[in-house]
């Protein structure tokens, strides 16, 4: 490619390659600046089961790698790309003595910081701090001893460094929010199951004047209950937009994301009121976002 028009490809690229959240993804396309506000995958065994009132504590790490975007039609797009992202999340939770609808009431918030190395083309940038907050409510209920669920919403709030000329952004610069339903069947000595459901809606970045479509996702989790507190098997999420970007009064065509995702994934319980969980999962089918594999571990423990 001659240079002139290899600089005016990549300059025509910028405007749909801005930013980067938590969810650790850009894409060329799909949901404004190549991520959704919410982490895909980060769930894992135990995600619908609330604890006992108190106070808790969770932290998420993870480690993502991408080198391939996908366009709509799931080719690779012809351009240089290389994304690194290295997020850890506290979460702290309290699950409140109230009770609604016959569960308990429970209260989250969590602090992602984000360490984001973006590459597109001739361009590079590396950015790190705070991401997007995350704070809800939930309502849990514990079914038999070994179902159980729970509902509620999350609220992001656009707490990240944002700038519209950045290559990597590690807020979004709007607010979003997501009802979300989770259901936990949990046997040490058995078959395990997992999903996490939920559905996004996004505010308009005021800066862009850009809107995101809607997004809907699970994450999942299938395992085996071994009697020595491991548990294996595996996991991943499933991601579609249901809804068209918009920039300004237009429909974006084409601008709707998609994502697969599957590995290995165990989880070890202390039997002492703290568990870790570990996974790894490779992206497929992917359109409008770029196809990379995830390394994710979640700790939970009482405060």
């Amino acid at each position: 490619m001659p240079l002139l028009k290899r600089q005016q490809f990549f300059t025509a690229l910028q405007p749909l390659i801005l930013s980067f959240g938590i969810a650790c993804a850009v894409e060329g396309h799909a949901a404004e600046g190549g991520s959704t506000v919410y982490p895909l995958g980060v769930e894992n065994f135990v995600a619908g089961a609330l604890p006992p009132p108190g106070y808790y504590g969770m932290l998420f790490g993870q480690h993502y790698r991408a080198t391939t975007l996908k366009d709509k039609d799931g080719n690779t797009v012809p351009v240089p790309f290389e994304l690194t992202a290295d997020v850890v999340a506290p979460r702290l939770i309290h699950v409140t003595d109230q009770t609604v609808a016959g569960g308990n009431l429970a209260f989250h918030a969590i602090f992602p910081v984000v360490h984001l190395d973006v590459r597109v083309g001739p361009r590079r940038q590396t950015r790190s701090g705070l991401g997007d907050i995350t704070t809800g409510f939930s309502i849990g209920w514990h079914h038999t001893p070994k179902l159980h669920s729970l509902a509620g919403v999350d609220v992001f709030v656009p707490t990240g460094r944002y700038k519209k000329d950045d290559l990597a952004n590690i807020g979004r610069n709007y607010w979003a929010a997501e009802p979300l339903y989770v259901v936990s069947y949990i046997d040490p000595n058995g078959f395990n199951a997992d999903i996490k459901l939920g559905y996004i809606f996004n505010r308009t970045n005021t800066d862009t004047d850009y809107r995101s479509g809607q997004e809907f996702h699970f994450d999942y989790a299938l395992g085996w209950g071994f009697a020595n507190n491991w548990t294996a098997g595996v996991g991943g999420y499933v991601y579609q937009q249901t809804t068209s970007d918009r920039q300004g009064s237009n429909d974006l065509a084409g601008s709707k994301g998609r994502a697969f995702s599957i590995g290995p994934s165990i989880k070890y319980d202390s039997g002492k009121g703290w568990f870790v969980t570990a996974k790894w999962q490779k992206e497929m089918a992917v359109r409008n976002r770029p196809e990379g594999s995830a390394f994710w571990v979640k700790a939970a423990f009482p405060l």
